[in-house]
């Protein structure tokens, strides 16, 4: 049995508090007659394990998550959160998870909405904190011709299993997020989970190939597995317990599983998992995983239709819930939720749409901007503002907003990706956006590469314009191909140059169908080729690239940082 040592001076202040009383521990002792509105440091740890969330320069203001098992919630779920929104006066929002936030709880409020979801079935437990949070899987899960299988099953399983069991509630080294598909259509990153169960075939026989290591900023690799169907529960139990026993307790920033596998290798973990499992791990199949985008309707296996609601940036207001509740309950629908943070409609009879969606958001998804205290914008306000929505709609080019560094927007696993960040290095502005493009995220290939470093609100939408009409111009169905073959055979410093020579000279130079990486100096070549009196400055492409950006972007006579661009030398 694990023990946390607490004298152990390497272990960081969450484990400390873990050693001296457990989660579950606090909750039973702690929870009924605890007073919100006077929370200490430790009160705000232990709490995040029970899905209430709250930090100390918001005192009095509370976030309520609630985790779905596969996206899936009843119709009169549905219905009984929307009263709870609309009495409490809530606002809520759709997760990246494909579960729900609650925001703007008040402190008194906090106890009898915890007892009030809980009782009915929308469980809080684990959705933040140290946990196995909401394991997610395709929105058409078992439901449309590309569903091999059906895993909803496996995810009630493994929720079930770790959902109030006191040896792991909020006693992980860190959170986990897992991904699991045995849907062939892979619309989006699954790539992204710290481990996912993605569909492969062995021998004429569905499963899943295994891979781990996923993060905002990283894909998950293959670990080589094939896992049957009858098998995942146990591989999962098995690895619940051996990130539990071995996964490190000290720096907080060094406690994922990313850096359990760069500090051990990827083989020693998986003997670690396999001595748990107690048999020989089956070498991994062929992943069974194509590009395609799902429609507004989409046909079913039994011959019905399925209809995207898409939300406004994944915000639902109670009359909206209300609406769609009453529309499932008179059509016998079933309600999904996605984690592109959107509304599924399942079991309609015709392509007729039900509702009509408040905004242009199906690919994007998006943090809970203002929502959380951490992000530097409201992006749910201010995304038709700076996004050109039709052209991204038209080619189901996938978009990650994130309104601070912790990405959950996951900008980098994305075809166009950015997260907000301040800044007065252009002067007078209310901040900007660094951009992130060319993930290669469906078949978790890489992540998307750096942009731009900082865009003022003000030209983000110029900016994002002019990375589409180059999209279109390279004639590729998708953009994933597009960064597949174009995109990600240049370096980060041309691409941001080439973007940067278009905006200057008010021009749309499509990118020449490069297919193999090019050296330093034929990236320069070209570019001198395609704008005229180009030059670098100084012969260095960052310092070229940053005068460039100051003088399309400052606003005049409000930047104390900026100088004029010096002396520029010829390439050679």
């Amino acid at each position: 049995m694990l023990v946390i040592d607490e004298t152990d001076t390497r272990l960081n202040k969450r484990e400390r508090y873990k050693a001296r009383l457990k989660p579950y521990d606090y909750f039973i002792k702690e929870f009924e007659t605890i007073d919100f509105e006077s929370l200490g440091e430790g009160d705000r740890y232990y709490l995040q394990d029970f899905g209430i969330f709250n930090t100390d320069f918001l005192e009095d203001e509370f976030t309520i998550r609630v985790r779905l098992a596969g996206g899936r919630i009843s119709t009169k779920q549905f219905e009984f959160l929307a009263d709870i929104v609309n009495k409490y006066d809530l606002s809520l929002v759709i997760t990246a998870r494909a579960g729900f936030q609650l925001h703007d709880v008040e402190a008194e409020d906090v106890h009898e909405i915890f007892k009030q979801l809980n009782d009915n079935q929308l469980l809080t437990w684990q959705s933040f904190g140290d946990n196995i949070r909401n394991i997610v899987t395709d929105v058409y899960d078992g439901a449309n011709k590309y569903a091999q299988m059906e895993v909803y099953p496996l995810i009630k399983q493994m929720q079930d299993y770790i959902i109030k069991n006191p040896k792991y509630v909020g006693m992980l080294p860190r959170r986990v997020s897992i991904g699991i598909s045995a849907n062939a259509a892979n619309v989006s990153s699954f790539f992204a989970n710290d481990l996912y169960f993605a569909l492969a075939q062995k021998n004429d026989n569905y499963g899943f190939n295994v891979y781990m290591g996923g993060k905002n900023t990283e894909v998950a690799k293959s670990a080589n597995i094939f896992l049957r169907y009858e098998d995942v529960f146990d591989f999962f139990k098995a690895f619940v317990e051996t990130f539990y026993t071995h996964g490190s307790r000290f720096s907080r920033s060094k406690t994922r599983l990313f850096y359990m596998i760069e500090a051990m290798g990827l083989e020693k973990l998986k003997e670690l998992i396999e001595a748990t499992y107690n048999r020989k791990f089956e070498s991994e199949g062929v992943l069974k995983l194509e590009h395609t985008a799902f429609e507004e309707f989409e046909e079913l296996r039994d011959g019905k239709f399925a209809f995207c609601y898409q939300t406004d940036f994944a915000r639902l207001s109670p009359k909206e819930m209300q609406e769609i509740s009453n529309y499932a309950n008179e059509h016998q629908a079933e309600i999904r939720l996605g984690i592109d943070q959107n509304i599924y409609i399942l079991g309609l009879s015709e392509k007729v749409a039900p509702l009509q969606s408040p905004a242009l958001s199906a690919t994007i998804v998006a943090c809970a901007g203002n929502l959380c205290p951490y992000a530097v914008w409201s992006i749910k306000d201010e995304a038709a503002q700076y996004l050109p929505l039709e052209m991204i709609y038209r080619h189901k080019i996938k978009v990650g907003f994130s309104g601070c560094a912790k990405g959950c927007g996951r900008h980098r696993h994305t075809d166009i990706g950015l997260i907000g960040l301040k800044t007065n290095n252009f002067g007078d502005t209310d901040g900007g956006a660094r951009i992130f493009i060319g993930a290669e995220h469906n078949t978790g290939q890489n992540t998307a590469r750096q942009l731009f470093s900082m865009v003022p609100f003000v030209h983000l939408k110029e900016v994002i314009t002019l990375v589409v009409i180059l999209f279109e111009k390279s004639n590729y169905q998708n953009f994933q191909l597009y960064a597949h073959h174009i995109l990600n055979n240049y370096s980060e410093d041309f691409l941001s140059l080439w973007h940067l020579l278009n905006l200057k000279t008010k021009q749309s130079l499509s990118l020449p169908k490069q297919m193999q990486t090019l050296e330093h100096e034929a990236e320069q070549i070209l570019l001198s080729q395609h704008f005229a009196n180009f030059e670098l400055v100084e012969d260095d492409s960052k310092k070229t690239i940053s005068a460039l950006a100051k003088e399309l972007w400052t606003v005049a006579g409000k930047d104390p940082h900026y100088k004029p661009p010096i002396k520029r030398t010829n390439i050679r």
